[in-house]
Formats: structure tokens, C-alpha cells, sequence
């Protein structure tokens, strides 16, 4: 359900609290639960998203995390896997069949183009690559009957490109669909601007502790009861012990990322002015393309920045080489 107008760091230190009084988040290992009889067992199987039936189809620990989401994001349901990509194949193979088309952007994370260009393309479902940047081509690469789903990613990960939600929401017919790791639910909410599904590798800054793998959807309780049907099939399920590190992260969220944000911002501003670096990606410069648009949407700039090294891979090398108190990962 909507939830009332609070500010959203109260709500991550408040959201997905249970009836047990508990303050920090309860862990539930149960994998299979009693029922009272045979009707109850049937009434179960059938039930959506039944919290004491089987994990696989629900967790109490899980669906407290997935209640934190939905209030950050302001949207009525949500829905947790095992990951990121978990989360994206779940979603993408519950909403498409052989023969239906998919519209993607074309800079997005590496995972999301293999899944595209490999299992989608073996599946025999259609993708179309957009350039991002210019909201119209998502709209003008839709067909009629035969788009089923729209999906963007902002800030992209590597290179901080940024998607238009107002224009994405707008687009009429197909779902749409927000990757929006990089910005989480602090810093943008693309469901107020109408798009149809909000999705993140909450494995990053979400959970942010480096302790949870784990990917979770929002969106309308409708859509998410239909792509739960799938995702008890497909078996992408998120762990309960993930879904307590990640819920212990929400609560963290906004002291983190602001903090986090505002290092990124001093960072990309320091890299700019270095004769070695030849291009900074961070939409909180003002010489970012895209700038207007990041203050127009986005309460944070984000905490990922990149930045690319004069004279190519083998200078790139010997920075990372050089580092001291960053460590390649």
C-alpha cells in the first residue's frame, strides 16, 4: 500500500519491522512449516506469496525486507532473489515469450547485456539496444502488440548515463522496467514517475556491508503476484540470512550514502583537474552532460563514479597498481 508522506530516511530506519517487537531485524532459517491438515496444506499451495508454507515460495525475514522496499520506494509490493541478476532473468522470462521484443539500453550493466544477447536470443525473444541518453528512442523502438517490456538503467553502470524516468513512464503499453542500483532508493524513485517495475542489486549499495548477495523488485501488488508465480519456477530465491544483512544495511542507508555521495563528488571534481585523467563520468559535475537532468530526478548524485586514464589499458594498469588503500576488486 502507499505509504504515508514521511521522510525517507525515516522510513530505512523504520520499514519492514514485524509484529514481534523485535527493533533489529529476526532471522527465520525455517525451510518447511506445519499446517493444521490437509485443506490447510492445499490453501497454502495455492496461496500467493504464502509466508508458513515453503521458503522457496516465502520467508518471514525475507518478506520484512521486501516490506522495507516497497515503503522506499512508495510502491505496494516487492519482491526478493538470490541477486541482482536473479532478479532481472526472473522478471524478464515470467513477462516475455518466444517471439516477443524487448527495448533495452544500450550502456547498462555487463550481466544485463549477456542475459539479452544469450539466453533471450536462444529463447527466441527479440531485443532492440537504445542509446539511453535520448529518451525518444525508447519510445520509437516499441512495437505495437509485440513490445513487452521496456528497460533502462540509471545511472548506468560503468559509465553514469542517465534515463529520462518521466519520459520512460510515460511510454504507454509495454512494462517498464528501472535498474536503479547505482542510484537506490535514496537518492531516485522511478515509480513516482510512473514506471512500472524498480530493480536493484540491493548486493550493493543497499545491503552495502559486502556480506549480502541478494536483488529485489518493486512495483504494483498485481505485477508482483504474477512474476512471483514465476520466480517459485525459475528458483532465484533470496537467502533469509542475506535478507537480514541486507535489511541491517536499509537501516544504515541514508548515513551511508550521503556520506558516500559526498566523497564521490569531491572525487570526481579532484580527477577532473588531473592532466592524466582524459574524462571524468559522474552526472554531479556540472560539465556532465547530463547534469540538468540528475538534479531534476535524483536526490543524490551517486556514489559509483568512473574515470578513464590517459594513455589507455596499460597506464590504467599501473594505477591500479599504485594504489594503496584501494583494493582491485
Amino acid at each position: 500500500m502507499a505509504i504515508e508522506k514521511r521522510n525517507p530516511a525515516t522510513i530505512a530506519i523504520t520499514a519492514g519491522r514485524d509484529d514481534s517487537g523485535s527493533l533489529a531485524p529476526s532471522l527465520t532459517t525455517a525451510t518447511t512449516w506445519s499446517s493444521s491438515g490437509l485443506e490447510e496444506s492445499h490453501r497454502q499451495a495455492k496461496a500467493i506469496h504464502e509466508t508458513k508454507f515453503y521458503s522457496r515460495y516465502a520467508n518471514p525475514t525475507v518478506e520484512a525486507f521486501e516490506r522495507a522496499i516497497a515503503e522506499l520506494e512508495n510502491t505496494q509490493a516487492a519482491l526478493a532473489f538470490a541477486s541482482g541478476m536473479g532478479a532481472i532473468s526472473s522478471v524478464v522470462l515470467a513477462l516475455c515469450s518466444t517471439g516477443d521484443h524487448i527495448v533495452a539500453q544500450r550502456n547498462c550493466y555487463a550481466g544485463t547485456l549477456a542475459f539479452l544477447n544469450g539466453p533471450c536470443a536462444r529463447l527466441g525473444i527479440d531485443v532492440t539496444f537504445v542509446d539511453g541518453r535520448n529518451a525518444q528512442e525508447f519510445a520509437a523502438a516499441v512495437r505495437p502488440g509485440k513490445t513487452m517490456l521496456v528497460m533502462a538503467e540509471t545511472p548506468s553502470n560503468p559509465q553514469c548515463n542517465l534515463v529520462d524516468l518521466a519520459a520512460l513512464g510515460a511510454i504507454k503499453g509495454p512494462f517498464t522496467l528501472v535498474d536503479s542500483t547505482l542510484a537506490t532508493p535514496l537518492g531516485q524513485r522511478p515509480h513516482d514517475h510512473g514506471v512500472s517495475i524498480v530493480l536493484h542489486s540491493a548486493t550493493k549499495g543497499i545491503a552495502g556491508h559486502n556480506d549480502a548477495t541478494i536483488g529485489v523488485i518493486a512495483a504494483d501488488a498485481d505485477l508482483i503476484a504474477d512474476i512471483w508465480g514465476y520466480s517459485i519456477l525459475h528458483g532465484a530465491t533470496a537467502s533469509p540470512f542475506d535478507a537480514m544483512n541486507a535489511l541491517r544495511g536499509v537501516r544504515t542507508l541514508d548515513a551511508r550514502l550521503a556520506r558516500q555521495c559526498g566523497s564521490a563528488q569531491t572525487l570526481a571534481e579532484w580527477l577532473s583537474a588531473q592532466k592524466c585523467v582524459s574524462a571524468v563520468h559522474y552526472p554531479g559535475l556540472k560539465s556532465h552532460p547530463q547534469h540538468d537532468l540528475a538534479k531534476k530526478q535524483m536526490n543524490y548524485f551517486g556514489s559509483v563514479l568512473s574515470f578513464e586514464i590517459a594513455g589507455g589499458k596499460s597506464a590504467a594498469a599501473k594505477f591500479l597498481g599504485a594504489l594503496k588503500l584501494i583494493r582491485p576488486a
